[in-house]
């Protein structure tokens, strides 16, 4: 090889191999987190998570029933019978759970599920390292940093208990590089329509983080216009050629999720504001945190949307300071500003107090889409501009010269200072309770005819989806009444969890809530078989269940005596 060319060569290997090796290290930390996890994969659970694996394991598991019997991925019976579910308008995550569904039909939803997981993690990491590496800073260290922090920042390692739509990122960083390739007048309709192919594939991944990636971009754009005053024309152009590319490919998905069956206009939830004191707190699963403390500021364990530490804040408001004349700084400073307010919720919260003061999500909330987010995610959109100011600061000290040393050694212990206590600790997993052998044996098949229901006693729902399991292992072989799942509720068809119980189902979980049998009369007795014949039921099942005994005399009563088989009790209906 002639030494020109080998000197060309030589550089692009160098960048390769430490490329791979970033790469490694990101996974490896990926694996740690989910250490717990992939102990058993099979047998494993996130219980931090409350119902969420067994939701999305069946929706993994629905999506490669469907495709492998021909039928539509947008659209399902096997739960809500027979009314059914709007898979579009919920988080199937099809541009993963479509193409991995060899994977689910090979080696069953819990192998999709810790896969999907652990490599959004790693995946996201280095495709923010990428990003940073190749458009915003010199060094590859700097990018590591930031990019770790990215990926495993305490509001992510929160979600990833449970929702693989806020870790799978990997497509925002790189619809961020196509944005800048724009902003540098490079091939405006070849950019653009690139563009608008990520978009698109990043609606079939998560609707929800799109936009608030879009509203942190839009700040950010708009704050770097002011700052910078650039010409916005080829993004302009490139924008309007991305979206026309994007309705092109997820249009007509989109009709579907808001026009199609089972679609619905928003969705229902409370004020879910972060308490001004989680900006400044650690969570559960840091290592510097406190499960009991985070709990009291935060809606469950995967939704500590906050949570930055206060080493964390005073770092980033020194490094605005500090590198203000860098014209991406200020810009980032107010993106992390505007979605830690919007995160606060319509009423300002200090301590665990109501202040009086009306945030601006107070307006938000009322715009199209913003509706249904919960207002504390919006913290999320802070870490990626965290990210970016950590890499920056890095990037100036890493590549300064000797003079730089003391420099080098303050930020180096701010930096620790900051992101030590924020290091994950491994989430926590156990193992599930084993499926009764009446489904895993096909018991089932004597009693449910195809396109019959079989009622679980109580049918499943956002508290207890056990039964979304017991489908699985029995083969989706049979359809469920109500379930966990977004559908509309009402005239005015607002989203709610699950929908609208019959008044069996309610009766059901009330004993399952409150241990207490109620008197069951003529009256509860025909209101049972009007609901059996709505949900077009074969069969009644009583799992294992700790509310056993309370259950199966509430059942007796409703229904006579049932039998034993295969590990629950049946009644034929």
């Amino acid at each position: 090889m002639p030494s020109a060319r080998r000197a060309s060569v030589i550089p692009h290997l160098r960048r390769g191999c430490a490329d791979l090796g970033f790469a490694a290290a990101f996974l490896a930390l990926a694996v740690l987190v989910y250490a717990h996890l992939w102990a058993d994969p099979a047998r494993r659970y996130l219980i931090e998570g409350g119902q969420d694996q067994n939701q999305w394991e069946w929706f993994f598991s629905v999506t490669a029933h469907n495709l492998l019997n021909g039928e539509s991925p947008l659209f399902t019976t096997l739960q809500n019978h027979p009314l059914g579910v709007n898979l579009m308008a919920n988080t199937v995550m099809l541009g993963l759970s479509i193409p991995l569904a060899p994977l689910t039909l090979a080696f069953g939803p819990s192998a999709t599920w810790a896969v999907v997981l652990t490599g959004g993690l790693a995946g996201s990491a280095f495709a923010w390292y990428w990003l940073l590496s190749r458009q915003l800073v010199a060094t590859r260290a700097a990018a590591a940093i930031g990019a770790v922090f990215c990926a495993f920042a305490p509001p992510i390692v929160s979600h990833a208990n449970a929702h693989p739509n806020f870790v799978v990122v990997f497509v925002i960083p790189l619809v961020i590089h196509r944005l800048v390739l724009l902003h540098r007048h490079r091939r405006i309709l070849r950019d653009g329509v690139i563009l608008g192919v990520l978009i698109a594939y990043q609606i079939f991944l998560g609707e929800e983080v799109l936009l608030l990636a879009a509203t942190g971009l839009a700040v950010f754009g708009l704050g770097y216009a002011l700052a910078v005053r650039p010409p916005t024309r080829p993004v302009v152009v490139g924008v309007a050629v991305a979206a026309t590319v994007c309705l092109a490919l997820a249009g007509p998905a989109l009709v579907f999720q808001f026009t199609g069956p089972q679609s619905y206009a928003s969705l229902i939830h409370g004020p879910a504001g972060n308490d001004v004191r989680a900006l400044v707190s650690f969570a559960g699963r840091s290592l510097a945190g406190d499960a009991t403390v985070a709990g009291s500021l935060s809606l469950n364990p995967t939704e500590q949307n906050a949570f930055f530490g206060w080493p964390l804040v005073i770092l980033v408001i020194g490094l605005v300071v500090w590198l203000r004349r860098v014209p991406v700084v200020i810009p980032l400073g107010a993106v992390v500003v505007v979605a830690a307010a919007f995160s606060l919720g319509p009423e300002i919260i200090f301590y665990g107090e109501k202040s009086g003061l009306a945030g601006p999500w107070e307006v938000m909330s009322r715009l199209p889409m913003f509706e249904s987010v919960l207002e504390s995610r919006f913290a999320i959109v802070c870490v990626p501009a965290m990210a970016v100011l950590l890499a920056v600061a890095a990037d100036r000290v890493i590549a300064a010269s000797w003079r730089g040393a003391p420099a080098r050694v303050l930020l180096g212990l701010a930096l620790a200072e900051a992101l030590v206590p924020l290091a994950p600790k491994p989430l926590v997993a156990a193992d599930r309770p084993a499926t009764p052998e009446f489904f895993t044996a096909g018991l089932w098949r004597r009693h449910v005819r195809e396109g019959r229901a079989l009622v679980p006693a109580p049918p499943p729902d956002a508290a207890d989806a056990t039964a979304l399991r017991w489908q699985i292992d029995a083969g989706l072989g049979f359809s469920l009444p109500e379930g966990y799942f977004v559908g509309p509720y009402g005239p005015d068809r607002q989203g709610v969890y699950g929908t609208a119980p019959r008044p069996t189902a309610s009766l059901l979980r009330d004993v399952r809530d409150s241990g207490q049998v109620p008197s069951i009369g003529a009256a509860e007795r025909r209101q049972a078989r009007a609901d059996l014949a709505y949900w077009r039921a074969d069969a009644v099942v009583l799992g294992p269940h700790q509310r056993q005994a309370e259950l199966l005399r509430t059942l007796t009563d409703l229904l006579g005596p049932g039998r034993q088989e295969g590990g629950v009790w049946i009644w034929d209906v």
